[in-house]
């Protein structure tokens, strides 16, 4: 006998047993839900129901605080830029191009002033930190504002 040749041996399937199909089924009337309780009755409780008891999530204190207005940028230090050649114009679109930024959040780019430039660039972006104004207008280039 090989694997190819082997099928289903006489009653090795069983049919789906239909529950609550009436007394005659063998699984009407309870349908094997037992008797009475919460269990029985319709589809049973929510994820995280302790029996009316106060749930985790609830008896738990919140903290801390979400400020809706809040703005998304990306963030760069200033010794990324020294992959660029001297002169190059750094926009945010060449920084996703790059791959220095991987998609550029809702608000721009913004430039921190971490470690040292020592290229001569134009950096175009939405904000600068003025630690990275210095240093960026140190090595002999421009930051502008968008």
């Amino acid at each position: 006998m090989k694997l190819h040749e082997l099928g289903s041996a006489r009653g090795a399937t069983k049919n789906k047993r239909r529950k609550g199909r009436g007394t005659g089924s063998g699984l009407g009337t309870k349908a094997g839900r037992g008797t009475k309780g919460q269990k029985s009755r319709g589809k049973g409780t929510r994820p995280g129901f302790e029996g009316g008891q106060m749930p985790l999530y609830r008896r738990l204190p919140k903290r801390g605080f979400t400020n809706v207005f809040a703005k998304a940028y990306n963030e760069v230090n200033v010794e990324k830029l020294n992959i660029f050649e001297d002169g190059t114009v750094v926009t945010p679109d060449l920084l996703k191009e790059t791959g220095v930024v991987k998609k550029i959040e809702k608000h721009g780019v913004k430039i921190l002033g971490n470690g040292d430039l020592e290229k001569n660039l134009v950096i175009k972006a939405q904000k600068f930190t003025k630690s990275a104004t210095e240093k960026i207008e140190a090595a002999g280039g421009k930051a502008e504002v968008i």
